[in-house]
């Protein structure tokens, strides 16, 4: 049941389109394709044990691992928009 001007259901959608996008972002992180065998960042060459592990790497270990700790601290979107969120 929803409250105020919401319809039926919109807490369920939001909770839904924030699933999906969580989905569609972690596919498209997901490496496809050859491995590349410099790393497109810095140009330093990506061990073939890497290639063979990581299928359609792009990055040495190195920027792979600067990249990962980049996206960590990326802050997402409240969609709740709840009032204790909002306080914080």
């Amino acid at each position: 049941m929803a409250g105020g001007w919401a319809k039926d259901g919109a807490v369920q959608e939001q909770i839904d389109a924030s699933v999906a996008d969580a989905v569609k972002e972690a596919r498209s992180r997901i490496a496809s394709g050859a491995s590349r065998e410099t790393c497109e960042e810095c140009g330093a060459a990506i061990p073939k044990a890497r290639q063979e592990a990581v299928p359609g790497v792009r990055l040495c270990i190195a920027c792979q691992s600067e990249r990962d700790s980049s996206e960590r601290t990326r802050s997402s979107f409240n969609r709740r928009g709840s009032k204790d969120s909002q306080l914080r």
